[in-house]
């Protein structure tokens, strides 16, 4: 239990300092003053203050802030948030949800790179009487093109023969240092009805490759997700689907047993949904706001500052409300299982 507290509160930490320090940097970055950088709500447990911003650690590990000037309120200073221009003010609160993304990135390249190693183009098995062995494909071949269309990486690949729905496919490979073609005729696979060829790849420890892999898996996850809160705004997902800071405990707390690389990898999960979801228009989150600000660019002059505060006040008890419920059904769900 112990354990599982701990992982929580360092994932839930670790994707909320990256999401502030978006905000945090770009700030400072356009010379906005900055009062005080907070992880966590509720009362202080640590502070320290360094020019003039104060650093604190509070004792709730949900959540944090950048308490900026004139971000809430009518300030007349140079330096205040509202003094900037729509483009500045943007940027700053875009910078959260983004560093939610660069996280992503560079964790399943921490996975890629240590764990799984990234999938090349070259070929180091082939299965047994698969399309491949039939076509004549042998291992330390690599496949440089399918139907002349150059092959990027192994998601590339995968991709041109899935698309091609069982049509023979015109494979150029490099043996050796020669430039063969092949004719392969894709068979499905019923357990993941997908077309495959009967190929095993030589994985290769790269930087250059984890990164680039890890940007496909997260921009693969985001198609995904979006699809997903697509589905959800139509009401054709279901409530089991959806799950809050306890269902997420739960997660974490199973990730945790199964190895720190599981934490990674499910923390680089959360950290797109929190990008995604921060970027919905909902009032009280970080694309409200820039939907206002976009709304002013338009207008040529802001949204009255009490009238945005009244919905983004509105919008928060509505989202606290539905964080009870989510929460009280994942009570029930853990006692229940």
């Amino acid at each position: 239990m112990l354990k599982t507290a701990l992982t929580a509160i360092f994932v839930f930490g670790l994707l909320v300092f990256i999401h502030e320090l978006g905000h945090f940097s770009v700030a400072k970055m356009v010379g906005i003053k900055v009062h005080e950088f907070a992880i966590g709500m509720g009362p202080r447990l640590l502070r320290y203050k360094r020019g003039e911003t104060d650093y604190s650690i509070r004792i709730l590990p949900i959540g944090g802030y950048v308490k900026m000037e004139g971000e809430d309120e009518v300030s007349n200073d140079s330096r205040s948030f509202s003094k900037k221009t729509v483009g500045e003010r943007i940027a700053v609160i875009f910078a959260g949800p983004f560093m939610n993304f660069i996280l992503s990135i560079l964790l399943f390249a921490i996975i890629f790179y240590n764990v799984m190693g990234t999938p090349t183009t070259r070929i180091q098995q082939v299965m047994e009487n698969s399309p491949a062995a039939m076509a004549g494909i042998h291992e330390n071949d690599k496949i440089l093109s399918v139907n002349n269309v150059a092959i990027r990486d192994w998601d590339h690949l995968v991709e041109e023969i899935n698309i091609s729905q069982g049509e023979t496919l015109e494979v150029e490979l490099m043996r050796g240092n020669e430039k063969i073609q092949k004719m392969v005729k894709p068979e499905a696979d019923e357990s993941t009805d997908r077309f495959m060829i009967g190929i095993v790849p030589v994985t290769e420890k790269s930087v250059t490759l984890a990164l680039r892999g890890s940007y496909e898996q997260t921009k693969m996850i985001f198609t995904e997700m979006l699809a997903f809160f697509g589905r959800l705004f139509r009401r054709q997902a279901t409530s089991a689907e959806v799950v809050g800071p306890v269902g997420i405990i739960s997660l974490v707390g199973q990730a945790s047993r199964d190895g720190f690389y599981n934490v990674l990898y499910l923390a680089a999960l959360i950290s797109i949904n929190l990008g995604i979801i921060n970027l919905l228009p909902i009032p009280a989150l970080d694309g409200s706001r820039i939907l206002f600000l976009i709304f002013e660019l338009f207008r040529g002059k802001p949204v009255d500052p009490d009238k945005e505060a009244f919905v983004h006040m509105v919008g928060l008890a509505l989202l606290m409300l539905l964080m009870i419920i989510i929460t009280y059904k994942d009570i029930l769900t853990f006692f229940s299982s």
